[in-house]
């Protein structure tokens, strides 16, 4: 029996991303653009809850959320859960800029994934953490990847394929654990 669930995004790289894990899962993500509704908030779970919230009701059908922040230790956090207006505004190179002369560039992306599934809410966070790189490298990813160093590595996300990215992403462990809690509560097995 497969789960089809509808991926609140009109991000085609995060969906790429999430449609991969959705799979190891035996889950199908279908893509919904134009339905995620987020709130200014401190907290990416605030965000992600209510995102989802929003987009179930207006659909009618199970839908996941993901929201994900870079917070920059130097930065007191920042951008944090402003991360996609940051990119949007100033990019990974206003990053960069912001950085210029930091020598503590360790940060952690974060993620927190929400699934309304009636009667279930279920909400799953991941993070990964490394550092800021002095300079932008790779074509791949999304938004910071570019400049984002996961510890044990030294590539950045933007130089990984989606598999290799998804071993360690924070996106992926938080998608990992509703998908995982989903199937406990359906009584399914993986």
């Amino acid at each position: 029996m497969s789960r089809e669930i509808c991926f609140a995004t009109g991000n085609r790289h995060k969906y790429a991303e999430a449609e991969a894990v959705a799979r190891e899962h035996g889950v199908i993500l279908k893509q919904c653009p134009g339905v995620k509704r987020e709130i200014q908030s401190d907290s990416l779970e605030e965000v992600a809850k209510h995102a989802a919230l929003t987009a179930y009701i207006e659909l009618g059908v199970p839908v996941l959320v993901e929201d994900a922040g870079l917070f920059v230790k130097a930065l007191n956090g920042f951008p944090g859960p402003y991360s996609s207006y940051v990119y949007k505004t100033i990019g990974y190179a206003g990053l960069l800029k912001l950085m210029d002369g930091v020598e503590d560039r360790r940060a952690c992306f974060k993620s927190v994934a929400v699934l309304v599934y009636e009667p279930f809410l279920i909400t799953g966070v991941g993070e990964v953490c490394g550092a800021v790189a002095y300079e932008a490298r790779g074509v791949g990813g999304f938004g910071f990847d570019p400049v984002f160093i996961p510890e044990g590595y030294d590539r950045t996300f933007a130089e990984m394929s989606v598999e290799e990215k998804n071993r360690v992403s924070h996106r992926a462990r938080a998608l990992r654990s509703v998908f995982k809690t989903l199937g406990e509560h359906l009584g399914m097995p993986e």
